[in-house]
């Protein structure tokens, strides 16, 4: 039954985090420690359910990424957001996470790194509060190439551990004049291929540490994510708004005091 419960709670930290600018990461390798889930078995299974969480994002936006599917294969010109801002939010941090990917693996995934993410992305969430555009753009549709482009430059940030996807791409998208309601929309858009992507990778090299004993457990995990990242997406669009980006950088920081003590008793 702990088995189980594991999953469970596994999953709640993925579905709770992945989206929320705290870092994924830093919650579960603290959390997997806790409960002494680690090893190469339970980086698959971190793997796989992040695509739990990639689901609700496909949920939360079905309309809109059908509207960008027509786009691709029509030959009308659309106005508003289109395929090519995703593909400009993209090429940064595939281009350099497939130059670095193994130079990432090797050395950044160790908890002084998440720790040094966790700081560093709260400081770059409070430095893009401070210095915010007085006339944000507040329609999605109204995103341009270059705001894509440099949202895309921020997410090469997320590619060291700790920083967090969804806190550097927002942070990029208010620096690059956009409010916070389209750079949450545009970061958890583009979150999708991105994420199926490295996802789907990092799988095909770690099937090997799979059981045919371990789908229930994956399972499980699995759907725990989906379901609390479904409730966590739309509470978080309806807040970004009012609380910004500050109050998470704080929890960043105490997370990261409570990650170093940790470090330091273990």
């Amino acid at each position: 039954m702990f088995h189980y419960i594991t999953a469970i709670i596994l999953g709640m930290v993925e579905g709770l985090t992945e989206f929320l600018p705290v870092s994924s990461t830093g919650h579960l390798i603290l959390v997997g420690d806790l409960l002494n889930y680690t090893g190469e078995a339970s980086k698959t299974f971190e793997i796989f359910i992040q695509l739990g969480s990639i689901l609700a994002v496909v949920v939360v936006y079905w309309r809109r990424f059908i509207v960008l599917i027509e786009g691709v294969f029509s030959k009308e010109k659309r106005q508003g957001l289109n395929f090519i801002h995703v593909i400009l939010a993209m090429i940064p941090a595939v281009v350099i996470g497939l130059i670095a990917r193994d130079a990432i693996k090797a050395y950044l995934f160790s908890p002084t790194t998440v720790l040094i993410g966790l700081v560093a992305g709260g400081i770059l969430m409070i430095v893009a509060e401070n210095r915010k555009k007085p006339n944000p753009t507040t329609d999605l549709d109204s995103l341009t190439y270059r705001q894509a482009f440099v949202v895309g430059l921020y997410q090469v940030l997320a590619l060291w551990p700790g920083f967090s996807r969804s806190g550097s791409t927002i942070a990029g998208g208010i620096l690059a004049g956009t409010s916070h309601r389209v750079a949450a929309d545009f970061t958890f858009i583009v979150a999708v291929p991105m994420m199926v992507a490295a996802s789907g990778l990092d799988l095909v090299k770690s099937y090997k540490y799979l059981s045919p004993s371990d789908i229930p457990f994956f399972g499980v995990g699995f759907i725990t994510a989906f379901i609390v990242a479904l409730v966590v997406i739309k509470v978080f669009l309806k807040l970004i708004s009012k609380i910004k980006l500050k109050p998470f950088a704080y929890y960043r920081f105490v997370l990261a005091v409570v990650f170093l003590l940790y470090m330091l008793v273990k």
